[in-house]
């Protein structure tokens, strides 16, 4: 059953997404940098995020038994392989820089994802597009800080980051309209934990009670932002509801602060605005380009006798 659009609940279910997402990368932050005890590997952090999000979603699935197709077993590695790295990569920048930096950084995706799609779907890009492009781009330089006594070396994982789930979002452009979307979740989340556990199986230290329950909380909070987020854009139109979840920045900064007393500076303000600048761009053509009335065939001429 299609749910039916409620433009108000879709902007809650937005914003709980978002705060969900900033929490994980909180959690992956405290955990990375030993504050919950000796610092682990972003490759056992990842594995904590997909081994709990697949019991919650393993979880409902066994209780609500979901009818399931026959998943694109190709398009779901590949999706699940970029995905993987990309939150891997993420967590290891979260854990190093401010994540308000960390965050803004990642939302150079949608750029990468376009200019991808340039050489993987044959897309076109006309002038607006790649002028959003080149702000959010300005953006990310404000915030690697390009000088000797300033760069974070730690930026450029973020950065990485960005790469990679751009790359993903063009698995997920092939995958849409194929499944449901939670048999998307839960077989992405099936696929990323087998990955996660070959890759962990290397560096993999005992966590302490405190990281267990930090690791936990990661897979079952992405979980519930997961199904937040999917449920948000099936009550309203993406051009609309998107735009929310910009106020992750919002919940990384404020979460920064009020729990490791890292508050954005002045250079950190600016490079955000400067990328959610070019990022909103890019929506906003996106919207258009989606919304634009479709040109009327035209009308066939009469046969001649």
């Amino acid at each position: 059953m299609t749910p039916r659009p409620n433009p108000r609940l879709a902007i809650l279910l937005m914003l709980s997404a978002t705060a969900f997402i900033a929490a994980t990368t909180l959690l992956a932050k405290a955990i990375g940098s030993g504050r919950l005890g000796e610092p682990l590997h972003p490759l056992q952090v990842s594995h904590g995020r997909f081994l709990f999000a697949f019991l919650a979603i393993g979880g409902v699935a066994l209780l609500k038994r979901p009818k399931l197709g026959k998943p694109h077993l190709p398009l779901h590695l590949g999706r699940t392989a970029f995905g993987w790295l990309g939150v891997t990569l993420m967590f290891a920048a979260a854990a190093r820089l401010p994540l308000a930096d960390a965050t803004a950084i990642s939302f150079l995706n949608p750029v990468f994802s376009m200019i991808l799609a340039i050489f993987f779907l044959g897309e076109t890009v006309g002038r607006v597009r790649w002028s959003a492009a080149a702000i959010a781009l300005i953006g990310a330089l404000i915030l690697l800080r390009p000088t000797p006594a300033a760069f974070q070396p730690a930026a450029l994982l973020a950065l990485g980051a960005a790469v990679v789930l751009g790359a993903e979002i063009i698995f997920i452009k092939r995958l849409s309209g194929r499944e449901a979307p939670f048999q998307i979740l839960l077989v992405n989340n099936a696929i990323g934990l087998s990955i996660a556990t070959l890759a962990v199986l290397w560096v993999w230290a005992p966590p302490t009670p405190a990281q267990w329950l930090g690791l936990a909380g990661i897979g079952v909070i992405m979980a519930a932002a997961q199904a937040c987020f999917v449920n948000a854009m099936a009550r309203a139109e993406a051009s609309f509801i998107v735009p929310f979840s910009y106020a992750t920045l919002i919940f990384s900064a404020f979460y920064d602060g009020m729990v490791f007393a890292q508050w954005p500076d002045g250079t950190s303000l600016l490079g955000a605005l400067v990328i959610l600048s070019g990022a909103g761009l890019l929506a906003w053509r996106e919207a258009r380009v989606k919304s634009a009335p479709t040109p009327p065939h035209p009308a066939p001429l009469p046969k001649r006798e």
